[in-house]
């Protein structure tokens, strides 16, 4: 058996249940590179990343490169002796980087690859309606996300799942995964299967041009989108209110087909739920946020907030 030094890479929470299964499984993990801090929030406080708090609490050597290909960095790299790295929704790494442990350095994709390479693949294969997804770790090169399979395990996709719910299940399964793949790394038994160059479907990373609802899409779609940005970063819409045009980001909906002669948009409202016309039935929206307020639950929203006759969404 190889007795492995690992260097692990992460930033967010998703990254952090790994981390967390290499230490309770008695893994040596030598250091960990994560993500610089940075202001965040409306005090601008300087916040640091969830891989950065768990290394601290877990008493582990931390390091937070601004530049992956600064001789100093690579020194400090280089000091770790690490024989393997581990890659967990990180950065693009750099061959000086990525080619440096003896055993190679693979990431953990949360997608059946080579289907949705890139930025945010639990988002686009809700959105995107699939019916199933998974995990994949493959070894680095230098494209993104194009390297040799080593393992992959798939699972179903709940019909009103949202994105932060397949997120919890795709971070543990990932866990299992990571575990299994460096079982077959000590061992030196890993088979890997390439990956074909050509790319199925892209997760293109989320800006709020994409995260926008078309209200003339099916009602299959708009509900796929919303759900697919739950809870973050929140599919949005405007709402035109009399002389107002208000932004809005969409959370719990449900769908009621129906036909209808009802404007793209318009709005019915009861006292417990909204409507929105859409081409073959209604959206129906449980909880939001107006620009401004907190996210609510539609009644109470309507308790305070009057709609016009002429409201509609845009």
């Amino acid at each position: 058996m190889r007795d492995l030094r690992i260097v692990f890479m992460g930033t967010p929470d998703f990254a952090v249940a790994i981390l967390d299964q290499l230490i309770k499984n008695k893994y040596t993990v030598v250091g960990v590179i994560t993500a610089p801090d940075k202001p965040a929030g409306r005090g601008r406080k300087i916040s640091e990343s969830a891989v950065k708090k768990y290394a601290l609490n877990a008493g582990l050597p931390i390091l937070q490169p601004t530049n992956l290909k600064s001789e100093d960095f690579l020194q400090e790299l280089k000091n770790l002796k690490a024989n393997l790295q581990i890659v967990v929704a990180f950065r693009m790494l750099p061959k000086s980087v990525w080619g440096l442990p003896e055993f190679g350095t693979f990431n953990l994709h949360a997608s059946l690859l080579p289907a949705y390479r890139g930025a945010a693949p639990i988002h686009w294969a809700i959105i995107n309606g699939e019916k199933t997804t998974g995990v994949t770790t493959f070894f680095l090169d230098d494209k993104i996300d194009t390297g040799a399979i080593i393992l992959q395990k798939g699972c179903a996709i709940g019909d009103d799942e949202t994105v932060g719910e397949l997120h919890d299940r795709l971070m543990y399964l990932g866990a299992e995964v990571v575990l299994a793949t460096l079982e077959l790394i000590q061992k030196g038994a890993v088979k890997t299967q390439e990956q074909p160059l050509k790319e199925e479907k892209t997760a293109y990373k989320l800006f709020p041009e994409n995260c926008q609802v078309d209200w003339n899409d099916t009602l299959d779609a708009i509900y796929n989108k919303i759900r697919g940005l739950n809870p973050f970063p929140a599919a949005w819409t405007n709402l035109s209110n009399g002389k107002e045009l208000i932004p809005v980001k969409l959370y719990k909906v449900s769908k009621q087909y129906e036909v209808h002669n009802n404007p793209i948009g318009s709005i019915k409202s009861t006292k417990k739920e909204l409507q929105v016309a859409v081409s073959n039935g209604y959206l129906c929206i449980h909880e939001l946020k107006l620009s401004g307020k907190k996210q609510m639950d539609v009644q109470s929203l309507l308790n305070g907030f009057e709609l016009s006759n002429q409201a509609k969404m845009v």
